[in-house]
């Protein structure tokens, strides 16, 4: 990667891209991930990690005679192994790292899409919490069948999460005109080549508006580290909800008139039961926030300038790589 001088834009715009989250966006980085994409390293790591998992689980379902610690450790491990292999040699770090200074920088957005997204859903919620079934279900389940189920919801969030958030992505770079270029990049190392580029009549940067790729990927990487938090933070909330409510009137009596099980645990029911709506909680609103045009707006108005922010420099980067 070059190095930063007053008189190079593109070292500093690659400065600029790996400060913002958008990493991918440097050619050099994208090699590095290519390479680490290769099955030739990916392979041989997989087969490594599965087996030291299978063994890790196998091991603490004989300690806790829990056959659920089995499948449960296998995929928390391999979800580990993932996680650490992508921030690392897959360069998502930087993109992690800003989304969720994004998000955390702007948690006075919250207040308003929690006053909307909660209440209803705190009143559905309400309802099953109070259900005798789902006491007795939620309540009698095993700590690794209660996480399966945790994983079983995440999972169905972020693939849900998959699917709508490059819709998102389009939207950003489907109206590039000269107008956007200079919004987005004002502010930017490539201000001045911006205005330069759309003062030049042979010169047509909007012809890189499309995103695709890895670059693609990096803007839906942020997206979703953005989504994720938000929603986990919401999460979090309904399951502190559940906890105070519950203590207050899931008392000895009640548990004991549901007949829930002679070896009925009230606290450990109160905890399992709330931890098990939370998750429900987190992939109702998972999609809610991205189905819902109301949701939709409040979730992904500031992400959405970023977007554009990152559309527009990148097809201003292009152009000055092209003609370098």
């Amino acid at each position: 990667m070059r190095t930063p001088g007053p008189a190079d834009p593109i070292a500093a715009a690659d400065a600029w891209f790996l400060e913002h989250g958008l990493s991918y966006f440097v050619p050099e980085r994208r090699a590095d991930v290519r390479n680490a994409l290769r099955l030739k390293r990916t392979v041989p790591l997989l087969l490594v990690v599965a087996l030291l998992a299978a063994a890790a689980g196998a091991g603490l379902a004989w300690v806790s005679g829990e056959f659920s610690a089995a499948p449960a450790t296998l995929v928390s491990l391999g979800l580990v192994a993932a996680g650490w292999y992508a921030l690392t040699a897959l360069q998502a770090a930087q993109i992690v790292a800003w989304g969720l200074k994004r998000t955390f920088g702007g948690l006075r957005r919250l207040l308003p899409m929690t006053t909307r997204a909660l209440p209803l859903l705190l009143l559905a919620i309400t309802f099953l919490f109070i259900n005798t079934e789902m006491w007795q279900v939620g309540g009698n389940l095993s700590v690794g069948s209660l996480w399966l189920v945790v994983l079983l919801f995440a999972l169905l969030a972020v693939a849900f999460l998959l699917v709508r958030l490059p819709e998102e992505v389009d939207r950003a770079d489907d109206a590039v005109d000269d107008a956007l270029l200079l919004r987005a990049c004002a502010g930017t190392p490539l201000e001045q080549s911006c205005r330069a580029l759309v003062e030049d009549p042979d010169a047509d940067p909007a012809a890189h508006a499309e995103v695709t790729g890895f670059e693609r990927w990096n803007l839906i990487l942020v997206l979703m580290v953005v989504q994720v938090v938000q929603v986990l933070l919401l999460s979090v909330a309904v399951f502190a909800f559940l906890m105070v409510f519950g203590s207050l009137i899931m008392t000895g009596p009640v548990i004991d008139a549901w007949r829930a099980g002679e070896n009925f645990n009230e606290s450990r029911a109160l905890i399992q039961v709330s931890v098990f709506l939370a998750a429900f909680s987190g992939l109702y609103l998972t999609v809610s926030t991205v189905t819902d045009e109301t949701y939709r707006a409040q979730f992904f108005s500031g992400v959405t300038r970023e977007l554009e922010r990152a559309v527009g420099m990148r097809a201003v980067y292009l152009t000055l790589r092209e003609t370098a």
